[in-house]
C-alpha cells in the first residue's frame, strides 16, 4: 500500500514541487512528511502558508481514503488552522471516518515538527472525496462524408 501511494505521489507536479512525501499507509490511514522551506513556504509573517496547510490535509485525506477506495477526488474540503504553523518539517496524518460506495469521509491533522521531533498540532481539516474510475480513452467518430 505504501509503494503504490509512493509512485502516485510522485506524478503529482504540486507534490513533487511541495516536496510531500507519504511516510506511511495503512488500511484507512495515511501520513504525510513536508519540509520547511523558508524561502518559498511561508506567508508575510513567515508561518507556513494556509494554502500549504490545506493541501497538505488535503493530501492525507485522499490518500487515506485511496487505501480503502482506490482512486479518489475531493468534492469537500475544510481546514481549521488550530494556531501558527511553525517547524522544521510538517507531517499530515489522514484516517478515514466512513467509506462508502459513493462517499468517503476522512479527517486529517497536520503538526510541526519542532526540534528533537516534537510535534505540535497546527490544524485540522476534513474531507469528502468521491471514487471515481479510470476514464477510457478518448474515440474520435469519424466525420459524416469522410
Amino acid at each position: 500500500m505504501l509503494d503504490t501511494l509512493q509512485a502516485i505521489n510522485s506524478t503529482a507536479a504540486f507534490n513533487r514541487w511541495a516536496g510531500f512525501e507519504v511516510t506511511r499507509a495503512a488500511a484507512g490511514e495515511a501520513e504525510v512528511r513536508m519540509a520547511w522551506r523558508e524561502e518559498d513556504m511561508g506567508q508575510y509573517a513567515g508561518f507556513l502558508h494556509a494554502g500549504l496547510i490545506g493541501a497538505m490535509l488535503d493530501t492525507a485525506c485522499g490518500f487515506a481514503a485511496a487505501t480503502v477506495a482506490g482512486r479518489v477526488l475531493a468534492s469537500h474540503f475544510s481546514v481549521n488552522c488550530l494556531s501558527p504553523a511553525l517547524g522544521r518539517a510538517f507531517i499530515a496524518r489522514g484516517k478515514v471516518v466512513k467509506a462508502g460506495r459513493k462517499q468517503v469521509f476522512a479527517t486529517a491533522e497536520l503538526y510541526g515538527q519542532g526540534e528533537g521531533d516534537s510535534l505540535k498540532l497546527v490544524a485540522t481539516g476534513s474531507a469528502i472525496l468521491v471514487p471515481v474510475e479510470e476514464a477510457p480513452p478518448a474515440k474520435v467518430a469519424p466525420r459524416a462524408g469522410a
